[in-house]
């Protein structure tokens, strides 16, 4: 019997746009989340143009701003924690539902678990036996205050001394041949949790290299040795290119089997937009 009651969540596809606004639109849910305003709701999306991200507290001087510019590629600090983030080629998720939903119960840690098991079964709708490996550390908190919620994050390890999200173990991390494929955050605020993570469908992983400080270009190199050695693409994991709306529709289907959610396809509400608007443009764009 499934430990869960079958649930109806909203779907939402919405258009490639820039990191700023696809920030906004996750924390513009979230607020009508916590209002009663927007239901629960399952998103996938993409970035246009590529973005780095940045968590929540990750110095802003982890970035080569030069070279940022040089590629075309957008900044933004996410509401969640964790490390940088170059956001291309890739389909993005995110979680917002009530803290009394039980898909969320318990710890940070243990809602973590229970949504992986989504993403591991719509791995598993795609051919591929991904684990959902537990990665604890001495430092683990286990829930987030009110007043420090925004900075709450998955990643809660031993500090790693790389500004690379792809190359840091975390909690309940999604991998493959002992190679990451899918990383996730969480932050909660205001009752809601929303939890956001990313699966890399194609091209190369380094990239995010070019982007990020370091000391000398050997420190560089060293670093995109690292994240070969220890992140993967699902073009890589399965042998074969697989579309954003293949992998989308694959991971719905996980989460609706393996969370006993039923999905209806809607679209943002014009309050939802209207709110994601002022907040890219008084949170979210400029990056500090």
């Amino acid at each position: 019997m499934s430990e869960y009651d079958l649930t109806r969540w909203r779907l939402l596809h919405t258009n490639p746009t820039d990191g700023p606004m696809n920030m906004a639109i996750d924390e513009s849910i979230l607020l009508g989340v916590a209002e009663g305003t927007s239901p629960p709701t399952l998103r996938f999306f993409a970035w246009t143009p590529p973005c780095l991200s940045l968590g929540y507290a990750q110095p802003l001087a982890d970035v080569d701003h030069e070279r940022l510019v040089a590629r075309g590629y957008d900044l933004v600090r996410r509401p969640t924690g964790g490390k940088a983030i170059l956001h291309t080629d890739e389909l993005t998720y995110s979680v917002i539902t009530p803290q009394t939903d039980p898909r969320v119960a318990g710890g940070i840690v243990e809602s973590y678990r229970r949504l992986s098991a989504g993403l591991v079964r719509g791995l598993e709708l795609m051919d591929l036996i991904a684990r959902n490996d537990a990665v604890y550390s001495t430092t683990e908190t286990t829930e987030s205050t009110e007043k420090n919620s925004v900075d709450s994050v998955l990643s809660v390890v031993k500090k790693v001394e790389n500004p690379v999200c792809f190359e840091t173990p975390s909690n309940y991390e999604i991998t493959i041949i002992g190679k990451k494929l899918i990383g996730s955050a969480q932050a909660r605020k205001q009752g809601v949790v929303l939890q956001h993570g990313t699966l890399p469908l194609t091209g190369d992983i380094t990239r995010i290299c070019d982007a990020l400080a370091f000391a000398n270009e050997a420190e560089r190199e060293r670093a995109k040795e690292r994240v070969r050695a220890r992140a993967i693409t699902l073009e890589l994991a399965l042998g074969v290119v697989v579309s954003w709306e293949q992998a989308a529709n694959a991971m719905k289907h996980g989460f609706r089997e393996a969370l006993k959610l039923e999905f209806e396809s809607g679209m943002l509400s014009a309050g939802e937009m209207e709110r994601a608007r002022e907040l890219r443009e008084r949170k979210y764009r400029g990056v500090q």
